[in-house]
């Protein structure tokens, strides 16, 4: 049973848009304020982190970081110094009540930024696992440090 409000996904789990679009707006104002506590409460006591940024941050082979304690170091280091090309500009979500997903497009109104698509599985009202792809501007800025 779908309307505009309520989505089914065939796992059968179950969320109202308006819990999706508050993770959405929060999680976005504290990465624009970069608040870290306001970020970590977003996330599940063992959410994960994926992103190529991961391993150039953590200085790891692995692009995953799982729990609070490392998505806290994770996101104190994303926070310190984030470059000038990390804006902010993206035009909606899309959810099927589950899963968000956004796209920070490389081309805005006031010129460039990082693109990227950000994923996020969503369950009881908390990120439970946080997919980050990047893409070719992106990376071209990842490499450079």
């Amino acid at each position: 049973m779908t309307d505009r409000n309520l989505h089914s996904t065939t796992s059968g789990s179950i969320a109202d848009r308006a819990q999706i679009e508050r993770i959405y707006k929060l999680w976005d104002d504290a990465l624009g304020r970069r608040d870290l506590d306001a970020a970590l409460a977003l996330y599940a006591d063992d959410a994960s982190i994926e992103s190529p940024l991961v391993q150039q941050l953590m200085k790891t082979p692995k692009g995953i970081v799982q729990g609070k304690d490392q998505l806290r170091e994770f996101i104190t280091r994303v926070f310190r110094n984030p470059p000038p090309q990390r804006k902010r500009f993206r035009t909606g979500f899309f959810t099927d009540g589950r899963t968000v997903t956004w796209e920070y497009p490389r081309a805005t109104p006031d010129g460039g930024q990082m693109d990227l698509v950000e994923v996020m599985e969503i369950e009881n009202g908390s990120i439970s696992r946080h997919r980050v792809y990047w893409g070719w501007y992106a990376l071209g800025l990842l490499k450079q440090h």
